[in-house]
């Protein structure tokens, strides 16, 4: 392990979710929404920074046809908690109308990032709707948002890895783990 390696690895509290159970997890999502899916003419949209990794590696288990985009959205800023004000950064280069949109998403938390993607999504006369998260924290929600895939639960803890950063770090670490408090000046996430 190098140093940089070492230095990030020594922010991290305690590993919450193993590279090993993401991977396995991962691949029964993808395997379901395959089932599901199968004969439709699907289409992921994966929320950007966060959800590239998982986004990557749950389109090698849904073995059926299907294209992808992106969007990015903000409502952090260099903040580690939501704003409320909700912006979209990058939006789809491909049309969605008449198809099935299966978003993709590293954590929800309170939902109102959600909230207002599902609602954009809608508006473009789309097929059907559906959500899928590596993680979901209930304890935090705000707005009710329907899940249908969901890789894990965790606890209203700061997370980091496998995508989830904190200020464009961390993204990296092949594992979910908990930053420790005095690396972010907060004490709940």
């Amino acid at each position: 392990m190098n140093d940089r390696m070492s230095d990030m690895m020594s922010d991290i509290e305690e590993i919450l979710i193993s590279e090993e159970d993401l991977q396995e997890r991962i691949k029964t999502l993808g395997m379901q929404i395959a089932a599901d899916y199968e004969g439709k003419d699907l289409v992921l949209v994966g929320v950007l920074k966060g959800a590239v990794l998982f986004m990557a590696d749950i389109m090698r288990y849904i073995n059926i046809p299907l294209s992808f985009d992106f969007m990015a959205m903000s409502s952090y800023g260099k903040d580690t908690k939501p704003s409320g004000v909700m912006r979209i950064l990058k939006d789809l280069d491909e049309d969605v109308e008449s198809r099935h949109v299966l978003i993709i998403e590293d954590i929800i938390d309170t939902g109102f990032s959600l909230s207002y993607l599902t609602a954009n999504l809608r508006s473009r006369n789309i097929a059907s709707l559906k959500i899928c998260t590596l993680l979901d924290k209930p304890d935090r929600r705000k707005v009710n948002v329907k899940v249908d895939y969901n890789g894990f639960s965790i606890p209203n803890r700061f997370v980091v890895g496998y995508g989830l950063d904190f200020a464009q770090r961390y993204r990296n670490l092949p594992f979910i783990g908990v930053l420790k408090p005095e690396v972010y000046g907060g004490t709940e996430a």
